[in-house]
């Protein structure tokens, strides 16, 4: 017996359009299924005697789409256990058919022969309705599992499947991620057929037009308008090409990785103030800065022939699936300090240092700013038992730190070289101590010289409104003014 499935498409339109063979076949076939009989060709073949059975009503079960579609197809491959059936979608069914793909896939794994019968795409149909060329660039996209990383909006989008209000709404807030909420877009129902209608709405509105149905599309035109292309990486790195290219900026072209450094490390510690201020806009516009110098030396290594910024992306994303074996793989992290060992331990095991490295204090970075160096430095070695256990030592060896600097200072060339080493130490038993109390170092500094700078701008303000000169004032009447800050909680 032969088990088989023929699968065939009702096109985009009316009867008119359906080819002669497929129109044959549905009538001449004993047992055939539809996806959904609303379409405008079934209502015309049951008046010429086609009998079917209709899959709308598994539509309602379900909340999920991929449930609908897997349910179909069990119900198809068992029908063709005991005969060969046929399946019956809209367009073309290899257009925009999930269960048609799940057949292909689960079909020969039963012994089940699976044929594509033929029929219109609603691509066409669409095409000549809009009287637009997919060759400027096309992209046709699924409304029932639209997401914003798919929108390339510099080509013409179509989405499909836009069955209903629910859906069309999903569909306006993922657009509205990348596009203005007044951007015309177009609803185009039965496209191709005597019902055809196109109607041009502002975005806002897409899921509120009552006539959308199982036979809407929404075709989205491409973006045009620079503002809007901003939001685009796409843009962002044509920009970033521009200013390092012939034609672009003196200032960009003549950067290197070497003089670039120095800009890292300074936008990298303005993210840091727009974190501590709370500020979000700032935060914003610092972040950007920061992405422009990883932008800048991307484009320096594109330039040099060496790397791009494929590259560093490609490896980043390698790095995150490697390194989170708990979200990616089968691994477990039931918190946040397994997270952490288990990243630990992949990264030792990707830089070699399963084996015995030269120096356990290999990694530590001699680019850091030197007080967060010496809080990594005292991280490496605490993690193989060289530290104390409490934190009393570390405070007398604050202590004597502290006496063996003051010893120096006796005002000679000789004691103020040896004090510049004791300084360093003191400095250094600070951060251990630092450490012991779970206080970052370079975190704690920096909020110090933040509250020094908004006091020292009060006493500013009070010389200036002294009508005297800061060398017209005391060291104490100074103070007094710092007393003052203090006590405003400055």
């Amino acid at each position: 017996m032969v088990r088989r499935i023929e699968i065939l498409g009702l096109g985009a339109g009316d009867l008119e359009q359906l080819p002669v063979g497929v129109y044959r076949k549905l009538l001449n076939a004993s047992s055939v299924f539809l996806r959904t009989k609303e379409h405008p060709v079934i209502a015309d073949l049951e008046k010429e005697g086609l009998s079917y059975t209709s899959f709308d009503s598994v539509y309602e079960k379900h909340d999920q789409f991929e449930e609908v579609y897997e349910e179909i197809v069990q119900t198809l491959l068992q029908k063709a256990e005991s005969d060969s059936i046929v399946y019956v979608v809209p367009g073309h069914p290899l257009v925009a058919e999930r269960a048609v793909q799940l057949l292909l896939a689960y079909g020969p794994a039963r012994n089940i022969e699976i044929i594509i019968g033929g029929g219109q795409s609603f691509i066409d149909a669409l095409f000549t309705a809009l009287k637009i060329d997919p060759i400027e660039g096309f992209q046709l996209l699924d409304g029932t599992s639209l997401n914003k990383a798919q929108l390339q909006i510099d080509q013409h989008m179509i989405v499909s499947q836009v069955y209903d209000q629910f859906i069309a709404s999903n569909v306006k807030l993922t657009l509205m991620e990348k596009l203005p909420d007044d951007y015309p877009v177009y609803i185009v129902t039965a496209a191709g057929s005597s019902q055809e209608i196109i109607e041009e709405v502002p975005l806002y509105e897409l899921d509120r037009n009552v006539s959308i149905n199982n036979l809407t599309s929404v075709y989205i035109p491409p973006v045009k308008e620079e503002q809007i292309l901003l939001k685009n990486f796409s843009k962002l790195r044509e920009i970033i090409a521009e200013l390092r290219s012939p034609t672009g900026c003196p200032w960009d072209r003549e950067q290197t990785h070497e003089t670039l450094k120095k800009y890292l490390i300074e936008e990298t510690y303005e993210v840091i103030d727009a974190i501590n201020s709370e500020d979000i806009d700032h935060l914003v516009e610092e972040l950007g800065d920061v992405l422009l110098q990883v932008m800048l030396h991307a484009q320096i290594g594109e330039d040099d022939g060496y790397f791009s910024i494929d590259d560093i992306i490609e490896g980043l994303s390698a790095k995150m699936i490697r390194r989170h074996p708990h979200v990616f793989g089968n691994a477990e992290a039931d918190n946040a300090e397994e997270a952490l060992i288990s990243w630990q331990e992949i990264k030792k095991q990707e830089k070699g240092e399963v084996n015995v490295p030269a120096s356990l204090l290999e990694g530590v970075s001699m680019a850091l700013p030197n007080l967060l160096r010496a809080f990594e430095l005292q991280k490496k070695a605490a993690k193989v038992g060289f530290d104390w256990q409490e934190i009393t030592p570390a405070l007398e060896k604050v202590k004597e730190e502290l006496e063996e600097f003051m010893d120096e200072l006796d005002g000679t060339v000789e004691g103020m070289a040896r004090a510049k080493g004791e300084f360093g130490d003191l400095l250094f038993a600070f951060v251990n101590v630092a450490r012991f109390l779970k206080i970052h170092p370079e975190e704690a500094l920096f909020e110090t010289n933040e509250k020094f700078t908004r006091r020292f701008q009060f006493v500013e303000e009070k010389v200036m409104g002294s009508g005297r000169t800061f060398e017209e004032h005391t060291l104490e009447q100074l103070d007094q003014y710092w007393d003052e800050a203090k006590l405003k909680g400055l």
